[in-house]
């Protein structure tokens, strides 16, 4: 999913903006959550099966199976199955949305930056 570019929305529907709004704050409460963060992190290193998942934490297998719900529905997970176990891993594009975002108003700050920096330099040259 593409960053929205509040410059050109006219080719968005307003749903498609809902939606969009909706994944990345999926994307972001899933993260806000040091758990899901830590299997995350994880999962980076390799796939895992769910138990395999719930044995590096103090908590029950229902928990972590929640806290797996959380990341699928986030679609920063994804899980398979492989005769009676589910294999979990990243999502390949998990976190394409959240870093589109950061990217955005990255360029938007650093052309800010870039203008007040011109400014700057004018107006201290005016003055000499």
């Amino acid at each position: 999913m593409t960053f929205v570019d509040t410059n050109d929305a006219s080719e968005l529907s307003f749903n498609q903006m809902v939606e969009y709004a909706l994944d990345l704050d999926n994307v972001f409460a899933s993260l806000a959550d040091p758990t899901r963060r830590d299997i995350l992190q994880r999962l980076t290193q390799a796939q895992m099966t769910i138990g395999e998942i719930a044995k590096a934490y103090e908590m029950s297998f229902a928990a972590i199976s929640k806290h797996l719900k959380v990341l699928e529905n986030a679609h920063l997970i994804v899980k398979r199955k492989n005769g009676k176990e589910r294999i979990v891993s990243i999502s390949p594009g998990a976190f394409k949305s959240a870093a589109e975002y950061f990217d955005w108003y990255q360029n938007l700050w650093e052309q800010r930056f870039d203008a007040l920096e011109e400014f700057l330099k004018e107006d201290s040259n005016g003055k000499d």
